[in-house]
């Protein structure tokens, strides 16, 4: 089972264009999510493009990533019909193990990118979210060009996906999780099995390394 794909974890950030055509943000709002992402972007490539070792940049980005990631909302997401068909201590176990496999997958990504700028392009609005059009640039590469998706239901502005390569990282994620509970029977449990495995197995290879 596969972990948002390193190719499209785009400096480890999490979106779907939820359905319905796009349509201009009124200015003040546009502004506020255009700010909020360059701000979030700004901390994200100051640490990556900082001397300190790895270890220090993961320790670094890991609480940037709680702040400003719903990784909650991503995770009920990403379990589709099966969150409500999950009971409330399976809800619980799996966000909790989500939150850790998420956060892995984001960290590790982060000694693949050196001497990185980015720059933020225009903000349209769909469905109750926002999309944040941004390139990132990278020395002897070409420019990645993605979206990132802001929701504020909250009251405060939180990344939820981002759109990289042309595809949803939440979608590609929900797809693979529903495809792996519905090869087992339908069970959360072995979901929730597969996860703990891959929590584990990472732990292992990092304390090796």
């Amino acid at each position: 089972m596969k972990f948002f794909s390193g190719r499209r974890l785009v400096l480890g950030s999490l979106a779907l264009l939820c359905a319905g055509g796009l349509s201009i943000m009124p200015a003040h709002a546009a502004q506020n999510t255009k700010q909020f992402i360059e701000g979030f972007g700004k901390q994200l490539v100051a640490i990556v493009n900082s001397p300190v070792s790895l270890p220090e940049k993961k320790e670094k980005v890991m609480p940037l990533i709680q702040k400003n990631v719903d990784i909650d909302a991503i995770g009920r997401y990403c379990l589709g019909r099966y969150w409500k068909l999950a009971t409330p201590a399976q809800q619980k176990e799996y966000l909790e193990l989500f939150h850790q496999v998420l956060v892995n997958a984001i960290t590790d990504k982060l000694g693949d990118y050196r001497g990185v700028s980015f720059t933020i392009g225009s903000v349209t609005k769909s469905g109750e979210d926002e999309a944040v059009e941004a390139t990132l640039l990278r020395p002897q590469q070409p420019p990645a060009t993605m979206q990132w998706i802001v929701n504020s239901a909250t009251g405060s502005e939180k990344v939820v996906d981002v759109i990289g390569e042309g595809a949803s990282l939440r979608l590609t994620q929900r797809q693979d999780y529903s495809s792996y509970i519905a090869r087992n029977g339908g069970s959360v449990d072995a979901l929730i099995s597969a996860l703990k495995r891959q929590i584990a197995h990472h732990t292992a290879a990092a304390t090796q390394n």
